[in-house]
Protein backbone atom coordinates (compact mmCIF):
# COMPACT_ATOMS: atom_id res chain seq x y z
CA UNK A 1 0.00 0.00 0.00
CA UNK A 2 2.63 2.40 1.08
CA UNK A 3 4.80 1.48 -2.45
CA UNK A 4 1.15 2.87 -4.46
CA UNK A 5 1.57 5.80 -2.20
CA UNK A 6 4.97 6.81 -3.41
CA UNK A 7 3.94 6.04 -7.06
CA UNK A 8 1.06 8.67 -6.29
CA UNK A 9 3.06 10.89 -4.71
CA UNK A 10 5.82 10.87 -7.80
CA UNK A 11 2.92 11.19 -10.37
CA UNK A 12 1.68 14.35 -9.29
CA UNK A 13 5.24 15.41 -8.25
CA UNK A 14 5.94 14.80 -12.16
CA UNK A 15 2.72 16.00 -13.51
CA UNK A 16 1.99 19.05 -12.01
CA UNK A 17 -0.08 21.88 -13.76
CA UNK A 18 2.14 24.95 -14.68
CA UNK A 19 0.78 27.85 -12.65
CA UNK A 20 1.05 31.69 -13.69
CA UNK A 21 3.89 34.06 -13.52
CA UNK A 22 3.34 35.36 -10.13
CA UNK A 23 2.65 32.32 -8.04
CA UNK A 24 5.57 31.06 -9.88
CA UNK A 25 7.85 31.46 -7.03
CA UNK A 26 5.75 29.82 -4.39
CA UNK A 27 4.91 27.17 -6.85
CA UNK A 28 8.43 26.40 -6.91
CA UNK A 29 8.84 26.70 -2.89
CA UNK A 30 5.93 23.58 -3.02
CA UNK A 31 7.40 21.33 -5.77
CA UNK A 32 10.56 21.09 -3.50
CA UNK A 33 8.72 20.41 -0.25
CA UNK A 34 6.60 18.12 -2.48
CA UNK A 35 9.76 16.62 -3.94
CA UNK A 36 11.32 15.96 -0.47
CA UNK A 37 8.35 14.15 0.86
CA UNK A 38 8.26 12.09 -1.38
CA UNK A 39 12.23 11.15 -1.64
CA UNK A 40 11.35 11.00 2.59
CA UNK A 41 8.23 8.60 1.78
CA UNK A 42 10.25 6.31 -0.70
CA UNK A 43 13.11 5.84 1.51
CA UNK A 44 10.88 4.98 4.60
CA UNK A 45 9.47 2.07 2.16
CA UNK A 46 12.70 1.03 1.12
CA UNK A 47 14.18 0.78 4.89
CA UNK A 48 10.93 -0.48 5.98
CA UNK A 49 10.78 -3.74 3.69
CA UNK A 50 15.18 -4.13 3.36
CA UNK A 51 15.56 -5.87 7.15
CA UNK A 52 19.12 -4.21 6.97
CA UNK A 53 21.84 -4.68 9.62
CA UNK A 54 23.73 -1.97 11.18
CA UNK A 55 26.66 -2.60 8.99
CA UNK A 56 24.56 -3.35 5.87
CA UNK A 57 22.83 0.06 6.45
CA UNK A 58 26.04 1.80 6.57
CA UNK A 59 26.99 0.72 3.37
CA UNK A 60 23.58 0.72 1.79
CA UNK A 61 22.28 4.38 1.90
CA UNK A 62 25.15 6.46 0.84
CA UNK A 63 24.50 3.98 -2.88
CA UNK A 64 21.09 4.56 -2.27
CA UNK A 65 21.62 8.18 -2.42
CA UNK A 66 23.98 8.12 -4.92
CA UNK A 67 21.22 5.80 -7.08
CA UNK A 68 18.36 8.20 -6.40
CA UNK A 69 20.69 11.24 -7.72
CA UNK A 70 21.39 9.30 -10.91
CA UNK A 71 17.48 8.25 -11.23
CA UNK A 72 17.14 12.20 -10.77
CA UNK A 73 18.37 12.84 -13.81
CA UNK A 74 16.86 10.01 -16.11
CA UNK A 75 13.76 11.00 -14.67
CA UNK A 76 14.62 14.44 -15.97
CA UNK A 77 15.36 13.30 -19.03
CA UNK A 78 11.98 11.49 -18.77
CA UNK A 79 10.13 14.27 -17.96
CA UNK A 80 11.33 16.41 -21.43
CA UNK A 81 10.53 13.88 -23.63
CA UNK A 82 7.22 13.96 -22.35
CA UNK A 83 6.64 17.48 -22.48
CA UNK A 84 8.07 17.17 -26.15
CA UNK A 85 5.70 14.85 -26.66
CA UNK A 86 2.67 16.88 -25.58
CA UNK A 87 3.61 19.97 -27.42
CA UNK A 88 3.93 18.17 -30.48
CA UNK A 89 0.98 16.21 -29.89
CA UNK A 90 -0.92 19.58 -28.75
CA UNK A 91 0.40 21.71 -32.02
CA UNK A 92 -1.06 18.47 -33.77
CA UNK A 93 -4.49 17.79 -32.60
CA UNK A 94 -3.25 14.48 -32.04
CA UNK A 95 -0.71 13.78 -34.91
CA UNK A 96 2.89 14.71 -34.93
CA UNK A 97 5.52 14.29 -38.19
CA UNK A 98 7.31 10.79 -38.98
CA UNK A 99 10.50 12.64 -38.10
CA UNK A 100 9.19 14.11 -34.60
CA UNK A 101 7.80 10.36 -33.89
CA UNK A 102 11.41 9.10 -34.78
CA UNK A 103 12.82 11.81 -32.57
CA UNK A 104 11.10 10.84 -29.47
CA UNK A 105 11.12 7.16 -30.23
CA UNK A 106 14.86 7.35 -30.20
CA UNK A 107 14.85 9.80 -27.08
CA UNK A 108 12.61 7.49 -25.05
CA UNK A 109 14.30 4.48 -25.30
CA UNK A 110 17.63 6.15 -24.39
CA UNK A 111 16.08 6.93 -21.48
CA UNK A 112 15.11 3.13 -20.81
CA UNK A 113 18.53 2.13 -22.04
CA UNK A 114 19.61 4.71 -19.44
CA UNK A 115 17.63 3.07 -16.75
CA UNK A 116 18.89 -0.32 -17.13
CA UNK A 117 22.61 0.58 -17.56
CA UNK A 118 22.00 2.63 -13.89
CA UNK A 119 20.23 -0.62 -12.62
CA UNK A 120 23.10 -2.93 -13.59
CA UNK A 121 25.76 -0.49 -12.60
CA UNK A 122 24.13 -0.37 -9.15
CA UNK A 123 23.28 -3.79 -9.04
CA UNK A 124 27.27 -4.87 -9.30
CA UNK A 125 28.05 -2.32 -6.05
CA UNK A 126 25.14 -3.22 -3.68
CA UNK A 127 26.33 -7.33 -4.72
CA UNK A 128 29.85 -6.00 -2.68
CA UNK A 129 28.25 -4.51 0.48
CA UNK A 130 24.90 -7.12 0.44
CA UNK A 131 23.67 -10.18 0.26
CA UNK A 132 22.11 -11.50 -3.38
CA UNK A 133 19.14 -11.78 -1.83
CA UNK A 134 19.13 -8.09 -0.18
CA UNK A 135 20.14 -6.83 -3.25
CA UNK A 136 17.34 -8.40 -5.58
CA UNK A 137 15.10 -7.53 -2.74
CA UNK A 138 15.92 -3.59 -2.57
CA UNK A 139 15.98 -3.49 -7.06
CA UNK A 140 12.45 -5.52 -7.04
CA UNK A 141 10.97 -2.13 -4.48
CA UNK A 142 12.10 0.03 -7.24
CA UNK A 143 11.55 -1.71 -10.02
CA UNK A 144 7.70 -2.31 -8.61
CA UNK A 145 7.76 1.85 -7.95
CA UNK A 146 9.05 2.64 -11.17
CA UNK A 147 6.18 0.18 -12.50
CA UNK A 148 3.53 2.26 -10.53
CA UNK A 149 5.22 5.28 -11.66
CA UNK A 150 4.64 4.37 -15.27
CA UNK A 151 1.59 2.68 -14.88
CA UNK A 152 0.14 6.42 -14.27
CA UNK A 153 2.33 7.79 -17.03
CA UNK A 154 0.61 5.71 -19.55
CA UNK A 155 -2.93 5.68 -18.36
CA UNK A 156 -2.51 9.92 -19.04
CA UNK A 157 -0.28 9.89 -22.10
CA UNK A 158 -2.68 9.61 -25.39
CA UNK A 159 -1.37 7.37 -27.77
CA UNK A 160 -0.72 9.15 -31.26
CA UNK A 161 -2.87 9.46 -33.79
Amino acid sequence: MMVLQIGVLLLSFLFMGTVQAQAQEAAQMNMEILKEKVKADKKLVVAANMNLTDAEAKNFWPLYDGYQKELEQINQRLLTTIKSYADAYNAGKGEISNDTAKKLLTEALAVEESEVKLRQSYAAKLEKVLPGTKVVRYLQIESKIRAIVKFELAAQIPLVS
